[in-house]
């Protein structure tokens, strides 16, 4: 049996008649930027978050990037976040001239240790920037308390959390801002790529509308130095087909999730944890397992597509050695990244997949079969 990491063909193929036909309408029409299936998209995709504005963007990084713009976060600054992450949330901090600072990951959840936090703050601190990793939310409830304590921004990283919830509220909507991913592979995911910036700030929407289009607010007259960072009409056409299905699609996920915890009971194996009054999308399916390494050859030659998400924590990386952290200083995220694995998650895997690489998991590590599941 082959299972890859993800699998998009599957969604694709019942989707792909209406998204052709919505692909069409585009291309008759040629208004192909910030036409009339992008503010749909805003208006449609901020009522699902539970936000006042949403701006489309071309990327998730870009949406990051126009966020602290819109905050006039910049040299001297600092920013508090994690270094447990893909690499654009700390990239976007320093192209803005600020100074990323670091705090730990949780050893059960590894999203930032929000009691750290209070830890790093300095006369320069100017924002935080927790970061819902891998379909799950950060403690916003006390991260919130903490930033009106000092007056300082939040700005969610949801990139991984389209549809994720904290105490009942949705990624995207406790933050001052929050920046998502279109990326292919999200549970929101375009065709190539996209973004999103939500807001509850009517002034802050405004700055990063302007901002996204070169700083104006109507052709020719420019208000702001900005540059190009438009969602494009092909894919906001494309999300619209997608976005209602997106609450099913995390039901799956959850569904999944479940029974990889119930096939994977008593094994060495460290499944998910979800953190009291959130709940999980699972963006991806990440376990903790000794000999990681070891087990992700396992199962490529069992035919089970894995990653690695992420090997190398930012703190650690070449490009961020001048920001003069070293091995040691974040011990939590360092030895999670030699011990996590995803495993093949996505709304349309089958039971009998997901049992397969349970089986070729337990093998490995030399656990017994679980119990029957019904």
């Amino acid at each position: 049996m082959n299972i890859p990491l993800v699998d998009l063909g599957k969604q694709y193929a019942p989707l792909r008649e209406e998204i052709m036909e919505r692909i069409a309408a585009v291309l008759s029409g040629m208004q192909l930027f910030l036409g009339e299936n992008v503010q749909a998209l805003e208006r449609e995709f901020a009522a699902f978050c539970q936000a006042e504005h949403a701006i489309g963007v071309s990327d998730g990084t870009a949406a990051l990037q126009l966020i602290l713009r819109a905050m006039e976060v910049g040299p001297g600054d600092e920013v508090i976040t994690v270094a447990n992450t893909f690499v654009a949330t700390v990239e976007a901090i320093v192209l803005t001239g600020a100074t990323p600072v670091f705090v730990d990951v949780h050893p059960d959840t590894y999203l930032m240790d929000v009691a750290q936090v209070r830890s790093r703050i300095t006369p320069r601190t100017k924002a935080i920037l927790p970061v819902h990793l891998y379909g799950q939310m950060v403690d916003m409830v006390a991260l919130r308390a903490i930033a009106d304590e000092r007056d300082l921004w939040i700005i969610e990283d949801a990139c991984q959390a389209h549809g994720a919830e904290c105490e009942g509220r949705r990624a995207g909507s406790l933050g001052d801002a929050a920046a998502f991913s279109f990326y292919y592979s999200k549970n929101l995911g375009a065709y190539g790529e996209g973004g999103c910036v939500t807001t509850n700030d009517g002034e802050l929407a405004r700055r990063v509308r302007m901002l996204r289009d070169h700083g104006a607010e109507r052709r020719y007259y420019h208000e702001l130095v900005g540059w190009n960072s438009r969602l494009d009409e092909l894919q906001a056409a494309i999300l619209r087909a997608k976005l209602p299905h997106l609450q099913r699609w995390n039901a799956q996920r959850r569904s999944h999730a479940s029974l990889y915890e119930a096939l994977l009971d008593g094994s060495p194996v460290i499944t998910p944890v979800t953190a009291g009054g959130n709940c999980h999308v699972y963006h991806l399916y990440v376990v903790r397992v000794p000999r990681r390494d070891e087990l992700r050859a396992w199962l490529q030659e069992h035919g089970v597509g894995t990653g690695i998400h992420y090997p190398v924590p930012i703190h650690l990386q070449r490009a961020y050695s001048d920001l003069g952290y070293q091995r040691g200083d974040l011990p939590v995220t360092e030895r999670v990244a030699d011990e996590i694995l995803s495993l093949p998650m996505f709304p349309e895997l089958q039971r009998e997949q997901i049992a397969y690489v349970a089986d070729a998991v337990r093998a490995f590590v030399g656990a017994s079969a679980p119990v029957e599941i019904a």
